[in-house]
């Protein structure tokens, strides 16, 4: 059985609304989850259902208003190190190349520069970027910028990535294709992987659990076992078994939209 690496116990978050008086908005409000290590986890919700700041939470840059986020039953306090993240934005620095990239954290670490050079190199291969090495950010696509972002995380060697719609912004063919990478890289380094998304066929092609957030406040609506047979590849999506799931999660989900909708029309014409 696997043991739990992450959890969320009865946590609600509130922040200011902006709109003065002391007034605040809750974001996620009684929220209980638990990840398993070496899972597959995507977090599936609307716009606004605080997918990202319960991840914010994990990584540590936000603290529950109640409740405790633990990391191997331990709350998370502070940034959490052992919770790498990685944005949608590919924060990657301009003025330097792969390399020096992917070398980054390791030499703020202290790792001297034979090992981290060998250690960059291992990722850089994993992702694919072998003779990119000397490029810059600038003379890479918009996939390869991420490949390296996630070949930064990884040679930190985090024991969770907390990925916040790291896609998004690629081309629907480039991210077909990182989510394949994704999944050859999770099988490779076992690690345990928190995913943002509200593409069902994203979440279905990659999770092994898909977690279904509410409408604001977020809670946990429902979770759903993924049990489409690995490996994933794009012909997964032609199946009847792909197709039942897809209906399942739409069902599950399709109420929440209309509910983030709705409230967002009120608030515009409030």
């Amino acid at each position: 059985m696997q043991s739990i690496i992450l959890a969320a116990e009865s946590v609600t978050r509130t922040f200011p609304s902006g709109a003065g008086g002391g007034m605040t908005v809750t974001a996620i409000a009684n929220l209980s989850l638990e990840v398993r290590e070496g899972e597959f986890l995507c977090l599936l919700g609307a716009s606004g259902c605080g997918k990202t700041t319960m991840i914010n939470m994990f990584a540590g840059f936000i603290q529950p208003t109640s409740g405790r986020v633990l990391l191997r039953g331990e709350p998370i306090t502070k940034i959490e190190p052992r919770c790498g993240m990685l944005f949608q934005s590919y924060a990657l620095l301009p003025w330097k190349t792969v390399r020096g990239n992917v070398e980054f954290g390791l030499k703020m670490k202290g790792v001297g520069q034979r090992e981290r050079r060998d250690i960059a190199q291992r990722f850089i291969e994993m992702v694919k970027l072998k003779g990119f090495e000397d490029y810059y950010p600038s003379e890479l696509s918009g996939g390869m910028q991420q490949r390296v972002t996630l070949a930064r995380i990884l040679a930190a060697d985090p024991e969770v990535l907390l990925m916040d719609e790291p896609f998004a912004a690629l081309d629907a063919m480039t991210r077909q294709i990182m989510q394949e990478e994704l999944l050859r890289l999770q099988e490779k380094s076992g690690k345990t992987i928190v995913f943002i998304t509200h593409n069902i066929d994203e979440a279905l092609v990659l999770a092994d659990r898909i977690a279904i957030l509410s409408a604001r406040p977020g809670r946990i609506k429902t979770i759903i076992e993924n049990d489409l047979p690995r490996p994933r590849h794009v012909e997964v999506q032609l199946t009847a078994s792909y197709t039942e799931l897809k209906a399942r999660v739409w069902a599950c989900v399709e109420d929440e939209v209309m509910k983030h909708m709705e409230s967002s029309q009120l608030a515009a014409a409030g």
